[in-house]
């Protein structure tokens, strides 16, 4: 049973081949003709999302640099349209897999982590240790805020990755109880269904914008 039921978060489960990781390019290739078509309300849409993420990321980077929010948006964009896909019938989840989500994260944090080492190596010494810290307490303080730090990508894979995998085996757990019930909790087993994915399609949007608000948080850490 367990094993069946596990079945369903594992890519290699049609023909032998993990063809379930070409849904994580389904979104690119629906992209492209929205830059080639008139503006429509979809756009539109997009536009105010993009356009008020710009906003907040520069407000958390505290720089004024064009392009260096764009890494941030696209990145919740492409975490976003994987989390929407996961929800359909039949489609592999890519994102609840470490594999895609520690390949988000880790370079993200060793990126920012080389170019503060490197660039702003005084000011990361002293993020090691908080203001106001006795100083009989900094050699203790040193050690837990390194550790901290070291576990951030972990963190931002195992946060996105376990809340995609709860929500997906509750609904799983639930569908696989339908067959043995009787006509009236068969009823209220489908409203608790569609209200469960109601709230997945919400945890699928806080999840992409929790993943990029700490992923811009470590970064404005090393300017």
């Amino acid at each position: 049973m367990m094993m069946n039921l596990f079945s369903s978060f594992d890519p290699s489960t049609s023909f032998n081949l993990s063809l379930n990781w070409l849904s994580t390019l389904i979104g690119l290739m629906m992209i492209p003709p929205f830059f080639w078509l008139i503006p429509s309300r979809l756009n539109m849409m997009w536009l105010l999302i993009i356009i008020t993420l710009h906003k907040e990321f520069k407000i958390i980077m505290n720089k004024n640099s064009q392009g260096s929010t764009l890494i941030f948006i696209s990145l919740f964009m492409f975490i976003l349209m994987n989390n929407f896909l996961g929800l359909f019938p039949y489609i592999f989840t890519s994102t609840s897999h470490m594999t895609l989500t520690l390949s988000m994260a880790l370079p993200l944090w060793l990126s920012f982590m080389i170019y503060g080492w490197t660039n702003h190596t005084m000011h990361m010494f002293t993020h090691l240790v908080p203001q106001g810290t006795p100083g009989i307490l900094m050699p203790f303080m040193v050690c837990i805020e390194t550790i901290s730090n070291i576990i951030r990508p972990g963190t931002l894979a195992i946060r996105l990755s376990a809340n995609m995998i709860a929500g997906h085996l509750l609904l799983t757990l639930l569908g696989n109880t339908g067959s043995s019930m009787t006509i009236m909790l068969l009823n209220i087993l489908l409203i608790t269904q569609i209200l469960l994915l109601i709230l997945e399609s919400a945890v699928s949007i806080i999840q992409a914008y929790v993943f990029v608000v700490l992923s811009s948080l470590y970064s404005s850490e090393t300017n």
